[in-house]
Formats: C-alpha cells, structure tokens, sequence
C-alpha cells in the first residue's frame, strides 16, 4: 500500500519480482511464481518500459537497456471518443430541485442510512446502441442519456442560484479507427507518461460521429419530447452543415473514459501478450487489465474486463476452461 512500483525485476527474460518505493526507500517484491501487472491501459505499459521491455529504440532515448524489444508495448491505444448533444428544458426537471443542497443532504442520509430515495438513483441511468448504417455488424454509436445539465450543482436561495436546466445526449463512438499510444517521458518512474491519445485523426470516425449527432438530434426532436425540449444549447440552431457539425465535434470532443488495448494479446507481430496475458518473449510475466484488449468491444469496459480478469485467473490456477455456453 502507499508505494509506488518502479520496474519488474528481471533474472535474464524471467520476471523474479517488482521494485518499489515507499517514500524515499526502495524495495523489492520477490514472487514465488510470476508477476502479474495489472496497472490498466496507460501505467501497464509504462512499467514494461521501465523494466526494459517496449520498443527498443525508443528504450535507448531514454537511457533504458532493451531486454524484450517489443514494438506493440504502448502502442494501439484506442478509447471511445464522445460529444454532447444538449437541450435546454422547457419546464424545470426535478434534478435540479433535489440539487438544492438542503434537499440533497436530506436524499444522501436516505440513501445512506436505509438504501432507498432519489439519491440511489444516477442522472445517466439509460443507454441505446445503434447501427449509423444498416448493413454493419454491430452498433457504432451508443448513446448516454443524461437528465441534468452537464455543470450541475448543489445551491441554494441567497448563496448560490440554481444552475440553468437542461438534458443531454451524448454520442460515443464505439469502433474508432484512430490509434494512440503510450510513451515514456523520463526514466524517472514518478515522471508521468506521455499519452497521445490521436482522437478523430480519421475521416471515417469524425464522420461517425457527426452520424450519431444527428441521430441524437432526430430522437430529441420527435413529437413526443415537444414537452421537455426548448430549444438547441449544442451544437446550436444554426449548426447544421457537415462542416459546422464536425467543427463542433473538434471543438467539444471528450473521452468516454474507456481507454484500452495498449499491450494487446493475439498472434500477430505486434502482439504484446499470448492468449494466456503472458509477455510474449518473458517467462513469469502477464498483463491482466484493460490494456491486454486487442480491441475495443461495442460499449463500457468494465464488463469486459472483469470477464478478462476471471479468464486469466482460471490460466493462472490451472483449471480447464469452461464448456462453452447453449442458448436455451
């Protein structure tokens, strides 16, 4: 606890340990049978690199001896990119009164004490996943659906005003073909990494995504929301060229904060790890996080990776796999 790893310490191309530092002091982990990183899409690789092993080339800029010379360490970063398609409200929602912070405090010891009240329940409780052509395999847009405006916050008469009342849809693009990547800034591990994420670097997903702000706009524009909808906050009225909605898209990008594939497992050449999450190259080795995905799935993570974990845990353990699953 309250350390921070340094590197893997390596016996020829076996893993034996990990060193640390606690403050000041430094200190080694030795395993008894392998090391398992499990640091997530950008320290995972970072500690590989520290540890000698990543693309060799870029190893030696930084004074580090390359032991595994492994171009795919950092690279293929990918994350589900994101805007915000928002709408003032007609009349005012009830998230915004709970806000008031009297009211909220009141909801919070509810929740906390006996599990129940409007404080159990998050603003971006609903999704949708769409194809923006009918013919892909899969959906290429989800949808966040929030009921309170993105700056929301707690106030109250005479100390704060209530912040203006909106909803939003937010798009994701689920399938970039844009790829980032994780690089070293120092040797020095408390250096923080460098991370180029390269979002919307490709026609293809700045096209996407302008597809699914307008399919956002379609659905907030139905009859049946005439109710709850006033009018455009973004992008606005005016914005309706494909040239005015990707200047919007540029300009208000975020990430959906699922960044993912930076040591991929598979076959091919640029594979960082084997279909068991071991280094490729390295013996007593594995990677077993959201940086271990080849690839982005159609939608969060979290699920993904936790299915990851229990896979792995069972190649660690030994056990045989799984019969495979028969639809009912």
């Amino acid at each position: 606890m309250n350390a921070l790893a340094t590197r893997v310490v390596m016996d020829g191309t076996r893993a034996v340990g990990v060193e640390y530092l606690r403050g000041n002091e430094r200190a080694i982990a030795y395993a008894g049978r392998e090391v398992i990183l499990s640091g997530g899409c950008f320290n995972s690789p970072h500690l590989l690199m520290l540890s000698g092993i990543g693309p060799a080339d870029h190893l030696r800029e930084h004074g580090i001896v390359p032991l595994l010379d492994l171009d795919g360490v950092g690279e293929n970063l990918q994350d589900h990119v994101a805007c915000v398609v928002g709408y003032a409200r007609r009349e005012t929602g009830p998230m915004r009164e709970l806000l008031r912070a009297d009211r909220m405090a009141t909801a919070m010891v509810r929740a906390y004490l006996f599990g129940t009240g409007p404080a159990t329940v998050l603003p971006s409780r609903m999704y949708a996943f769409l194809k923006t052509q009918p013919h892909h395999a899969v959906p290429d847009i989800q949808f966040f659906c929030r009921g309170a405006p993105a700056d929301a916050r707690l106030w109250f008469p005479g100390f704060r005003l209530a912040p203006d009342d909106s909803f939003e849809l937010r798009p994701v693009l689920l399938h970039p073909e844009s790829r980032g990547r994780v690089r070293l800034r120092s040797s020095d591990p408390r250096a923080l990494t460098r991370i180029e994420q390269s979002f919307l670097s490709t026609d293809h997903d700045v096209s996407t995504l302008r597809d699914g702000v307008r399919l956002a706009r379609d659905l907030i524009e139905q009859r049946p929301m005439d109710r709850w909808r006033g009018k455009r906050i973004g992008p606005g009225a005016a914005a309706e060229s494909d040239s005015d909605l990707d200047a919007f898209i540029r300009k208000t990008a975020i990430t959906a904060h699922h960044p993912s594939c930076t040591c991929p497992m598979g076959v091919g050449p640029d594979a960082v790890l084997d279909p068991e999450c071991k280094v490729r190259g390295a013996e007593g080795l594995r990677v077993v996080d959201a940086s271990s995905m080849p690839d982005l799935v159609s939608g969060n993570i979290n699920a993904c990776v936790l299915m990851l974990a229990e896979k792995a845990a069972d190649h660690i353990r030994g056990r045989a796999p799984l019969p495979p699953a028969v639809a009912a």
